[in-house]
């Protein structure tokens, strides 16, 4: 995805500097670089490869933390892209927090941060007057967050149904068509939506946690992973899912919101789905939310198969709506 995100920042230059945005990669790390920062600028013909840390000259290295890095880069944003982790949401929270601290605007496409940090990071965002964006989180860059936050004002969500997680969605697909649960699984892998422990996506850790952070920011309530249901699609059968195919009631992970009083129910889990609802119909790395609200009772977002610039796309979109706002556009 970072890859994608900078051959997308390159493709999109000109689109970019006719709005005022001009822009040079300054800082990169990873567990396997580590820091490294140069404030002139990296040449973005070693970052398109598969970049080694001898790729860079050494005067570039030894940064022990996020802090220096941060500083001796020069950096007006951050973009955050680390792995889930939905027991802490760490290092993505402090690498965040690092980076609102030291004045630059934080985008990320990690859940874990909305989940766990919210509160926190909007308002030390707020007290920067910078920016704490995350809308390639959900749904990859289909804009859901900025979708209720800049256009559906004082509106109010009663709840919400979708298929929010590609992984378990591929692998009920190939089991359907005969496939053992590990060659659907290695397909899924294939397409580039599971990771090689694919353990968060198949017991149902992902789909939660993008619940979490939807009820969290667009419900205005403060729920925890805790809270939610959970149930994954490990104990599924192939013979069970064939079945349930050939009756017309296919099974999907099916994510579920509904406010109740004073109260959020939340829950995660596999169902038999009716031909006749339109959750039934997503197939493949697509995914769908269907939100109730008490304006439109039924609205729905539907991406149809992604490919690999479309969380990248979420994070150039937030880069544009944080500078546009620093520079007053």
């Amino acid at each position: 995805m970072n890859r994608a995100l900078v051959r997308l920042l390159a493709d999109r230059d000109a689109q970019l500097r006719a709005r005022g945005i001009a822009w040079r990669i300054t800082g990169l790390a990873s567990r396997r670089l580590g820091w490294i920062a140069d404030p002139n600028g990296i040449d973005l013909a070693v970052l398109s490869g598969a970049p080694t840390a001898d790729s860079f000259p050494a005067r570039l290295h030894g940064l022990r933390n996020a802090g220096e890095w941060l500083t001796e880069a020069k950096a007006d944003v951050l973009f955050e892209a680390t792995s889930l982790n939905p027991e802490s949401g760490q290092p993505a929270v402090d690498h965040i927090r690092a980076a609102l601290r030291h004045g630059a605007h934080a985008i990320t496409a990690n859940k874990g941060p909305v989940v766990h940090a919210y509160d926190e990071l909007r308002q030390l965002a707020a007290s920067k007057g910078n920016r704490f964006l995350f809308e390639s989180a959900v749904l990859d860059g289909v804009p859901i967050f900025s979708l209720f936050r800049e256009n559906l004002p004082v509106i109010q969500l009663k709840g919400f149904r979708g298929i929010l997680n590609s992984t378990t969605n591929v692998i009920l697909g190939g089991m359907e068509e005969g496939l053992s649960f590990e060659a659907a699984l290695n397909r899924a892998r294939e397409c580039g939506v599971a990771e090689t422990d694919a353990s968060h996506d198949i017991e149902g850790w992902d789909a939660a946690v993008k619940v979490v952070a939807l009820v969290i920011v667009l419900m205005g309530e403060r729920i925890h992973l805790k809270d939610v249901r959970r149930e994954g699609i490990v104990r599924l059968t192939g013979d069970e899912i064939r079945a349930a195919r050939a009756a017309g009631t296919p099974y999907k992970l099916v994510c579920r919101v509904r406010r109740t009083g004073t109260r959020i129910e939340a829950q995660v889990g596999p169902e038999r789905l009716p031909l006749s609802d339109p959750l039934a119909w997503v197939e493949g790395t697509s995914s769908i939310v269907y939100f109730e609200t008490d304006i439109f009772p039924g609205l729905v977002i539907t991406e149809q198969n992604p490919g690999p610039y479309a969380t990248a796309y979420g994070m150039l979109a937030d880069f544009i709506r944080a500078v546009e706002v620093r520079t007053g556009a």
